[in-house]
Formats: C-alpha cells, structure tokens, sequence
C-alpha cells in the first residue's frame, strides 16, 4: 500500500474533514487533505461536504464548497446532487468568502444550467466574487452569460477583466460580433497579459481587426508569449516578417518564449510549404 496516493491514503473521512478547516484560506496542509477527498470521492465525502455547507460557521461553508468543486476530479461523481447543492448555497448565500468558493465550485461542474445563478453576480459589490464569476462561465453559455463576460471584460478591477477576457477568448465557444468587439477593446490593454488573452481570442476566431493589433504587439520593447501564441493562431503569412524579427532581436528570452517563437516560425514555414 502507498500511503501517499490520494485513494490508498489510510486517513478517515472525518479527520481529513478536519484537517481542511485548519490555517488559512490557502494552507497547504488543508488543501492536500482536499485534494485526497477529491480524489475519494465517495458518498461519505459528498454527505459530510453537505454538512459542512449546512454549518453556521463561514469557513466550513467554504470548505464544503471546495470540496463539492472537484469531487470524484474526471469521474464528475454525484454531478446532479453537487448541482443541487452548490445552487442552493450560491442563491441564500450572502458572505462573500462562501461566495467565492461556491461559484468556483460551480466552474468546475461545466454545467450551462449554472449560468442564470452566475449572471446575477456579476455585479457583486467583491472582486472575489466577479472574478470567480468570470473564470466559472462554462464554454456552451448562454447568449445572458456571454453578455455578462463582455460586461466583466471591462470591469475596474484588473483580475476580474484579465479572468473574463480569458474566459471569452479562450473558453467560451461563441464567435459574434459583441464578443469580438468586446476583445478588440481590450487590445488596447496596457497590461500584457490582458492584451495577449484578447489577440489571442481574436486570432483563434481568425478575426481580420486582429492582424494591425498583433503585429504592434510582436514589434513592441516588450512581447508577451500570448501575442506569440495568437501569432500561432492567425496563422497569416504577412505576420511571419515581424516573427523573424522578434526571433533575431537583441536582447535575451526565457526557455519558453523562445520555445513557443521557433514553434511558430516552423509552423508558419511549414504552411508555405503546403
């Protein structure tokens, strides 16, 4: 037996339970044991999540969101019964902590019928919350949900915006003018990170407004790998000059970003090719 794999681990529920409601937020001893009782996934551990969302104490609420987010991880066990759960929670909820954890245990159940209950929090007075709100979109959303990622795309705090405009560019599966529009504002992003999820959207849906954009962003002091990557995406050959260029500039590059240009280039060369 090996102590240390998650479904051999010889814990009981009850104290791994406990271990998750020690230190802080993200401790690292409460988080392995959440990670073990995802791992679990048993009905013993979807009932004492229950009781702890149940439980007048905020953190045991949150905790008993954690571990609904991913129980069972790939086997999605009891999908209907979180559901049910985590809505419930998420709709006579009003810490924001709880909030929190219960939305982003929403994300991970990829389920479209969360969305109305999402929507309605995308304008929660904590950044915790639209944030979770904006990373918890499943792909399929609703035309409602969609709208509500565009409205969050522009929200004031940055996390909130760099979350939405990654969940509209590279999660959401909607290619309409609104959403395009939506990233295109955000190309204009000063903070690259932002600036690259947009272009990178955009380039995934082989949007035309894309090309001016990206071709700044590859000649600018400083490239983002994303840029690099919507590069990739475009797939155009009047980018593939400004690749050479960035690939031959003075100056040093990590492992990666060097990685993902050659890729790039190679992948460009080869499409002449063809």
């Amino acid at each position: 037996m090996n102590p240390h794999h998650p479904l051999e681990d010889p814990r009981s529920t009850e104290a791994l339970i406990a271990l998750s409601l020690q230190g802080e937020e993200d401790d690292d001893e409460a988080w392995d044991a959440i990670r073990v009782l995802h791992d679990r996934g048993t009905r013993e551990v979807l009932d004492a999540a229950a009781r702890l969302m149940g439980s007048s104490d905020t953190k045991a609420r949150s905790r008993g969101a954690d571990i609904l987010g991913q129980l069972g991880m790939d086997e999605d066990a009891f999908h209907e019964e979180r559901l049910r759960l985590l809505v419930a929670l998420v709709r006579q909820e009003r810490e924001p902590c709880v909030l929190d954890s219960a939305v982003s245990a929403l994300g991970f159940l990829d389920d479209a019928r969360v969305v109305p209950d999402l929507v309605k929090l995308k304008a929660h007075p904590s950044e915790e919350v639209r944030r979770s709100v904006a990373r918890s979109m499943p792909p399929a959303a609703t035309s409602e949900g969609i709208a509500a990622l565009i409205e969050l795309s522009a929200d004031a705090n940055r996390d909130v915006r760099n979350w939405a405009t990654f969940s509209l560019g590279s999660v959401c599966e909607a290619d309409t003018p609104e959403v395009r529009e939506a990233l295109l504002r955000r190309v204009s992003e000063t903070d690259l990170e932002i600036q690259g999820e947009a272009l990178l959207g955009l380039a995934a849906r082989k949007a035309p407004q894309v090309l001016e954009p990206l071709l700044a962003a590859l000649a600018a002091r400083t490239v983002s790998v994303l840029a690099v990557e919507a590069a990739l995406e475009l797939l155009d050959p009047r980018v593939y000059p400004a690749l050479i260029t960035l690939r031959d500039r003075e100056g040093q590059a990590d492992r990666y970003f060097r990685g993902v240009l050659d890729d790039t280039i190679r992948a460009y060369e080869t499409s002449f090719a063809d």
